[in-house]
């Protein structure tokens, strides 16, 4: 599990010469058993790279790439199923695909870090929508301070809807 105090993480913004250790992410069972199939989500990936409304990044730590996180702004995208959501809230997906740090507390940290960014940045509110059955990520997404407010479906498939806020109490995951 990493150190609260010294676990910080690094968020690049995703290159084309990033997509193929992606794509190798995206096969391993732990990943590939939650996102859809490696060639579609690489040319999803792909195309964010040049994206207004979706910012994929590389997360990083000490300087190693560890995972893949995305952010995204459901007002800017025609239809999205959360544009019911106040303005300026973003959504993330993330993955860590290094399968040895899975289930070591990456996935809180990198989440409230990322989401503390967001809050200095001026975000009001950050949603995640992992699949109800997804019980690892559900209790990574609580530990980082997300609560559930819906169930979806969408043409993602099932969400449970979870957020946080910057206006709530201070969070340290």
């Amino acid at each position: 599990m990493p150190s609260e105090a010294a676990a910080q993480y690094d968020f690049r913004p995703v290159t084309k010469a990033d997509l193929p250790v992606i794509k190798a992410w995206l096969a391993q069972p732990h990943v590939a058993e939650w996102w859809d199939d490696p060639e579609t989500e690489i040319a999803q990936i792909k195309e964010h790279i040049d994206s207004i409304s979706v910012e994929p990044l590389i997360i990083e730590l000490n300087g190693k790439p560890i995972g893949y996180l995305q952010s995204y702004d459901p007002h800017m995208e025609d239809d999205h199923p959360y544009q019911d959501q106040p303005f300026g809230t973003l959504g993330v997906d993330l993955t860590i695909g290094v399968p040895e740090l899975v289930g070591k507390g990456h996935g809180s940290a990198i989440l409230a870090q990322f989401v503390e960014e967001l809050f200095e940045e001026g975000v009001p509110r950050v949603i995640i929508d992992p699949h109800p059955d997804n019980k690892r990520a559900i209790r990574a997404y609580e530990k980082a301070g997300f609560v559930a407010f819906d169930t979806r479906t969408s043409e993602y498939g099932p969400a449970l809807m979870m957020a946080r806020d910057a206006d709530e109490e201070d969070f340290d995951a």
